[in-house]
């Protein structure tokens, strides 16, 4: 086939390790503008990234160049070191080893985001 064209679109959740909730809202949105940078300097388009005091979402078009753990990997790996080097939290930072991922239509992005 001369032209291919895919669109998955992936809802992506994880959440602190021990589900402690220490994601302060005062920089979370900091976390999240970071992270959304992650997905895009991958070669993915990220349409949103949110959460809560103990987890988080990211909505993104998944452009399949890589596998789906390495880039949760990376994520986890890139927003940790942040978190650190901005010392948003006292003591020890950890994302949960596990995560969901969910598949959705075009038809719903607008809903999901």
């Amino acid at each position: 086939m001369a032209n291919t064209y895919k669109r998955i679109l992936l809802h992506l959740v994880f959440a602190v390790k021990n589900r402690e909730a220490v994601l302060d809202k005062s920089w979370r949105p900091k976390l999240f503008e970071y992270i959304h940078g992650i997905v895009n300097q991958r070669g993915h388009f990220c349409y949103a990234v949110n959460g809560y005091y103990d987890h988080l979402h990211i909505f993104f078009d998944y452009k399949a160049h890589e596998l789906i753990q390495d880039l949760v990997r990376e994520i986890k790996k890139s927003s940790s070191a942040f978190i650190k080097e901005n010392s948003f939290v006292k003591g020890k930072f950890e994302w949960q080893s596990g995560y969901g991922i969910f598949s959705h239509g075009y038809n719903n992005k607008d809903t999901v985001i």
